[in-house]
């Protein structure tokens, strides 16, 4: 699954384990500050990206809080 891209929607986020949503989080970190880093250098060539890496980023961080709260419960597979 690409970070930034429409596959990462909400309910493909809700079947993720736990650990996978880290490590997804993770990798989406790591690609926003590459795209900062092109940006600060002027070899960014689609400013559209960063924004969708940002919004990936708080998808990510909302479905881990709602596990959290417990308002998203896990599905039995999952940890």
């Amino acid at each position: 699954m690409s970070v930034g891209s429409k596959d990462l929607t909400t309910s493909a986020l809700a079947e993720m384990t736990e650990e996978r949503l880290v490590e997804e989080l993770r990798k989406a970190k790591e690609e926003l500050f590459n795209l900062r880093f092109q940006s600060a250098t002027g070899q960014l060539e689609s400013h559209g990206r960063l924004r969708a890496v940002r919004r990936d980023i708080a998808r990510i961080y909302t479905v881990l809080r709602e596990y959290e709260l417990g308002i998203r419960t896990r599905s039995e597979g999952q940890a």
